[in-house]
């Protein structure tokens, strides 16, 4: 039955501050409810299944990533993969259900459509296309696991063991320039992004 102020973004609204809160793996139709006090039966009417949530949740961050595949394609790309990361970065509950949901709604299919027919326009196969997509998507994901640690819903990770500068000196001048801190982070996203988008290319 439908309710008065309810929506389904409002819906997607509470879902996000969920998996934000406690992980994808304490969503629920019933837990979702309960935190719009609601029956889940009445979540049905905007949102048939919990499949419809998490597709929900898949399409609005990447609609979030809005950048236009016009110009030089590595441009383009490292915008998206700039963007890409914030938005994880920003919600990191996110990680397990974009690193494991395929893209299968309207507006994500859109989206990558739209990229990979400008990537062929620059001489890529479909597949190859496809690749880079994915490449990068895979590359900011990865990334941003590293980087923001444990997601919501687990123990905290372990502290780091400390190093013999010794009889690791590398490790050692690494950490005192700064190995894992945000500046850090940054630098090897960069680097990393350099790397990859230079060998990207069509066969």
């Amino acid at each position: 039955m439908k309710r008065a102020g309810l929506s389904r973004e409002r819906i997607l609204d509470a879902a996000l501050d969920l998996v934000d809160r406690d992980g994808v793996a304490a969503l629920s139709m019933r837990r979702l409810g309960k935190e719009l006090g609601v029956e889940a039966m009445t979540l049905y009417y905007y949102l048939p299944n919990k499949d419809a949530v998490l597709d929900g949740l898949v399409d609005r961050t990447l609609a979030g990533v809005t950048v236009r595949p016009e110009g030089p394609w590595r441009e383009w790309a490292r915008a998206f993969a700039v963007l890409f990361r914030a938005a994880l970065l920003a919600h990191p509950g996110l990680l397990p259900l974009l690193a494991t949901r395929p893209v299968a709604t309207p507006g994500g299919l859109r989206t990558v459509e739209t990229a990979a027919g400008a990537l062929v326009a620059e001489g890529f196969s479909p597949s190859e296309a496809l690749h880079v997509i994915t490449t990068l998507g895979t590359f900011v994901i990865g990334q941003v696991l590293a980087e923001a640690g444990r997601t919501p819903g687990h123990d905290e990770p372990d502290p780091e063991p400390p190093v013999d500068p010794a009889r690791h000196p590398v490790l050692g001048a690494a950490l005192a320039a700064g190995l894992g801190t945000p500046e850090d982070h940054q630098d090897r996203f960069t680097y990393a992004l350099d790397a990859l988008l230079t060998g990207l290319a069509p066969r």
